[in-house]
């Protein structure tokens, strides 16, 4: 999506949500657990990195470390961003995907979270004031609430892009629905 909104001309909003809620919430599992899609996933997430140029690098025990919840610490930091600081939303969010699908490092651990910041442009003090943050019931509720909107969405996992065209919302899940997508905006 970051490729095309330009080329499209589209407003688009990364909206934080924490995958774990929106399973729960669900009841959905994880794909990984069902061992020939797991064995599946792990070949097609490989030839999409290398078709799209997008530097992943998963093995069948990155994808165990995605059943246990690695990414909350990460997406209260993501929300304190989206809440005081929008214009780092992007980068961060890069740089917590490169550093765990990419580097295989953590992303939840204080260390972590302020080495991502860094990396993204953030100065310490901010990123500091940021990760105090991480703990406050505004940034928590504020997470639960887009978490809850991209249930209500019709989300049952990520990634989940939610259009809005024409007056209609349109929910596409994966990353391979871009072309779905384009057909229904007309590009």
């Amino acid at each position: 999506l970051c490729r095309y909104q330009h080329v499209w001309n589209i407003d688009l909003c990364f909206r934080p949500a924490f995958l774990g809620g929106i399973m729960h919430a669900t009841g959905n599992k994880p794909p990984g657990m069902l061992p020939k899609r797991g064995e599946y996933i792990l070949k097609d997430i490989k030839r999409m990195g290398k078709y799209y140029q997008v530097p992943i690098q998963v093995t069948a025990e990155h994808l165990q470390r995605l059943l246990v919840p690695l990414s909350l610490g990460a997406m209260r930091f993501i929300t304190a961003i989206d809440m005081t600081q929008p214009q780092f939303l992007e980068p961060v969010s890069r740089e917590f995907w490169i550093r765990f699908w990419s580097q295989h490092e953590d992303i939840n651990q204080p260390a972590s979270i302020l080495a991502v910041a860094a990396q993204a442009g953030l100065s310490s003090e901010q990123a500091q004031k940021l990760l105090e943050m991480v703990s406050s019931p505004a940034v928590k509720n504020c997470l639960r609430a887009t978490t809850d909107d991209a249930v209500k969405y019709g989300a049952f996992g990520m990634p989940a892009i939610v259009a809005h065209f024409n007056g209609e919302q349109h929910l596409f899940f994966g990353c391979d629905r871009i072309e779905l997508l384009a057909s229904i905006i007309g590009e």
